[in-house]
């Protein structure tokens, strides 16, 4: 029988799987494995991670509806197989162990995951065991959106105009990997997926932030997004409300399907919808920006503002990071941050704004905290984000348009709401200096009970002063 292995990775669902649905097609048998990357996971910088975590449950669930799956088909049961190591040296391994003629997965568009994948075909090759690679986290990958001129993009509108003129149902198409699912092949015996502690990890704080894992979790907050999305466009702002759709994570991770959700977005049409597919399509402008110029990891996009001078502050950096600048919604969104893995893209930009704009610390500090902590890390969006936000990257905010911390805050989180729920000694200030507790007099702060300097900081910088040095940094940088 002709056999394959599908290899997931940022896919963990068993439904609308681009990858699953040709093996399921092609060949007669179908095994599903899944690795835990020592290569990624001995970089983490702890062994209490929620990522980790987030996969581990995921797996357990998609081991379960592999089973569910070729049973409803009529096959004898499947799941998935997990393994511990280094991928480019397990799955050619694997490969030659299951007999199988060709390993087929999804393509990761980071440039470590394409050297990775480079040495897995070449070690499968070796083997005589073909390799193949399918788009399947983006609706339009690589070369598939360019300029007139055959060029990628480098400003998000006419990528956003272009990518919507060539949108139609055949992109959105689900592939129905359903209807082929008997040849799943059924899991060897004693085969399951590891414990956390047999990976050397320990379970975090996931279960008390109630974030649903897995195929059924993605659902779930679909579900409840698809009721409130004509609501999108005006409250995706405020981090107090429930506005936006809490996926991240699971796109991801690929517990849900990018092509259902842009779908659903297309079809709906409204004014709400309308402003989520754009975020949609953001993501895979990002993507594309990562895959045609891999230099941004570890550079601006913008070359001439690699002459920034940016100021080396570990005290300031520290206080940015434990939610200690002074500015209230700056030092709650990094609560939120560290004390669950998540932060509202709104406040994204406005602490990311901060670090670079008020305290003068390179992007590349920022981008590598957020690397760290966020569960729904994404290199090409994270990256995006942090050069839009230090206005070094593509399309980027202008240098000269700093975000002030105290009218953001004023804006956006009006009452306070969300900076009382993640810095709790200011909950009794009053709302006239929640977004500036500092100006309160020394009655004001002792009916508050908080004195700043002592309970609450000082602000660690003056945004007026922080402003005028970036407009003088990134003018030297300019020439």
């Amino acid at each position: 029988m002709h056999s394959a292995l599908v290899w997931f990775r940022r896919d963990l669902r068993s439904h609308d799987h681009a990858a699953l649905y040709h093996a399921l097609r092609r060949f007669d048998r179908v095994h599903c494995a899944f690795v835990f990357d020592t290569e990624i996971l001995d970089a983490l910088p702890s062994r209490c991670d929620r990522r980790v975590e987030f996969i581990w449950r995921s797996l357990q669930e998609l081991d379960m509806e592999l089973d569910v799956l070729s049973r409803r088909a009529g096959g004898g049961g499947a799941g998935i197989v997990v393994r511990h190591g280094r991928a480019d040296e397990l799955i050619p391994a694997l490969a030659a162990q299951l007999g199988v003629t060709a390993v087929l997965t999804n393509r990761d568009y980071e440039p470590a995951a394409i050297a990775r994948d480079r040495r897995v075909a070449e070690g499968l090759a070796a083997a005589g065991i073909d390799f193949d690679d399918f788009k399947d986290p983006v609706i339009f990958e690589r070369d598939e959106i360019l300029t007139q001129g055959g060029q990628p993009y480098s400003v998000f509108t006419p990528y956003r105009n272009a990518w919507l003129k060539k949108l139609d149902g055949f992109y959105l198409q689900a592939y129905p990997v359903e209807r082929y699912a008997a040849q799943l092949a059924p899991k060897a015996v004693g085969e399951r997926v590891p414990g956390l502690d047999e990976l050397g990890f320990v379970a975090t704080n996931l279960a008390e932030l109630r974030l649903p894992t897995g195929m059924s979790g993605g659902r779930a907050l679909f579900g409840d997004f698809a009721g409130r999305i004509g609501r999108y466009r005006e409250a995706r702002d405020y981090p107090a409300v429930k506005g936006v759709s809490y996926l991240s994570a699971h796109l991801r991770f690929g517990t849900v399907s990018i092509r259902e959700l842009a779908a659903f977005a297309w079809a709906d049409g409204g004014a709400g919808a309308e402003s989520w597919l754009g975020e949609l399509v953001w993501r895979d402008f990002y993507h594309m920006i990562l895959w045609h110029h891999p230099r941004v990891v570890t550079g601006c996009f913008r070359p001439e503002y690699d002459r920034i001078a940016w100021d080396a502050a570990p005290d300031l950096f520290a206080a940015w990071c434990e939610g200690r600048t002074g500015y209230p919604l700056v030092d709650a969104a990094m609560r939120q941050l560290d004390t669950t893995g998540y932060m509202h893209n709104r406040l994204r930009m406005i602490v990311a704004s901060f670090l670079t704009k008020d305290l003068g610390i390179d992007w590349r500090c920022g981008e590598r905290h957020f690397a760290d902590h966020l569960i729904d890390y994404d290199l090409a969006a994270n990256n995006g984000g942090w050069q839009w936000a230090a206005s070094t990257g593509c399309d980027a905010q202008p240098y000269f348009r700093i975000f002030n911390p105290v009218t953001q805050s004023a804006r956006f989180d009006p009452e306070g709401r969300f900076i009382r729920r993640y810095v709790p000694g200011l909950a009794r200030v009053p709302d006239k200096y929640i977004h500036a507790p500092w100006k309160m007099g020394a009655a004001e702060q002792a009916a508050a009970g908080v004195r700043i300097g002592r309970d609450y900081p000082a602000p660690v910088v003056d945004h007026a002063t922080a402003r005028e040095r970036t407009l003088a940094r990134f003018a030297v940088a300019r020439g």
